[in-house]
């Protein structure tokens, strides 16, 4: 069996983790350096799992350019705009809000508190896809 997880790092990893326990995460896991970092920890919502700790050089997220970084995590959810609005209420900046796509499902984008991008959808990846006419 092949299985996949998000692995992020974070400057400020315990504030990821609290803004992802606001969207619906529940923390699985969490080990913390003696320094106060998180040197491991694992979220879970639903079926999604995310692998988060805190950074260990000085990385930076990609900036924005028009909507997007050019990198970010997918999650699908049949609830976009209760997603973006806990998501926003949490302290996410609004990339786009809640919209129907021309390929019919609905999506919103955020950036999170460490910058990362997140898009919320209803579109589920890897299923095949047959445009309406």
């Amino acid at each position: 069996m092949i299985t996949s997880a998000t692995y992020l790092s974070y400057r400020d990893a315990p504030g990821a983790i609290a803004w992802l326990e606001e969207l619906g995460f529940d923390v699985l896991q969490r080990q913390n350096g003696h320094d106060g970092s998180v040197t491991h920890s694992e979220l879970r919502l639903a079926d999604t799992v995310v692998m988060l700790a805190s950074d260990d050089a000085a990385y930076a997220a990609p900036p924005l350019v028009g909507s997007s970084t050019g990198v970010g995590v997918y999650l699908v959810t049949p609830d976009v705009d209760g997603m973006f609005a806990r998501a926003v209420g949490a302290g996410a900046t609004i990339v786009f809000p809640p919209e129907d796509t021309e390929w019919g499902s609905r999506r919103a984008r955020v950036l999170d508190p460490g910058g990362r991008e997140w898009t919320f959808g209803s579109y589920r990846p890897g299923e095949r896809w047959v445009p309406s006419d």
